[in-house]
């Protein structure tokens, strides 16, 4: 066999494999539409469970100051070891 035999060979496989690569991902996104256009139209998307509210949580202002009150206990504490 060739040189030539064997690049055109090489390039055959090549494109079939590709082809069939191809028709499986065309094939699996036509399948994924189809059902997902079948699920919306029967109303199985939509969420029937009911989730309960969540506590309030602290407020902006709480945050914030804690968020604060961490940032400079955090800036003074490098400080003193920086200072050392």
């Amino acid at each position: 066999m060739t040189i030539a035999q064997m690049l055109g060979q090489s390039g055959s496989l090549t494109l079939l494999g590709m082809g069939v690569v191809f028709g499986f991902l065309f094939i699996l996104i036509v399948s994924v539409t189809v059902v997902g256009k079948i699920i919306h139209t029967l109303g199985l998307d939509k969420d029937t469970s009911v989730l309960p509210k969540p506590a309030p949580g602290p407020s902006t202002a709480a945050k914030t100051a804690a968020v604060s009150a961490a940032i400079t206990a955090a800036v003074t504490e490098y400080r003193k070891t920086e200072g050392k």
